[in-house]
């Protein structure tokens, strides 16, 4: 009876050890994928980083813009670079962040834009 009863102990583990086993693999492939997505955004947005002089989070900081709409990008632009225009004793350098930001934004719009059209397309196998 109790070599029966180790015998099915044994099997028991052997089998949920196996489900284990897979579902760690299946959890590092689908990390690894969405790893492999990241970066690729990741690479263009730090590009864009870059080229602009500005963090995405600085600019939304700049344009206080908590998510990428270009309807509140383009509001709170217009109201900050009325402000900041120097013959209302604005500053040109708050003004000309102000741009910098709304250019960094547009470009981070641009990115997510063409990211979500090649989401869209088919995958062909």
């Amino acid at each position: 009876m109790a070599k029966y009863l180790a015998q099915i102990i044994v099997m028991g583990v052997q089998v949920v050890g196996r489900a284990f086993a897979r579902a760690l693999q299946q959890k590092f492939a689908a990390s690894r994928v969405a790893a492999d997505a990241r970066g690729r955004a990741g690479h263009q947005s730090a590009a864009a980083s870059s080229l602009s002089g500005l963090s995405l989070q600085e600019a939304q900081q700049i344009l206080n813009v908590s998510k990428l709409s270009s309807e509140e990008i383009l509001k709170n632009y217009d109201h900050l670079f009325k402000v900041n225009d120097k013959s209302v004793g604005g500053s040109f350098y708050l003004q000309s962040k102000v741009v910098r930001a709304k250019e960094r934004l547009d470009e981070e719009l641009k990115i997510q834009a063409q990211e979500d059209r090649v989401k869209e397309q088919p995958t062909r196998t």
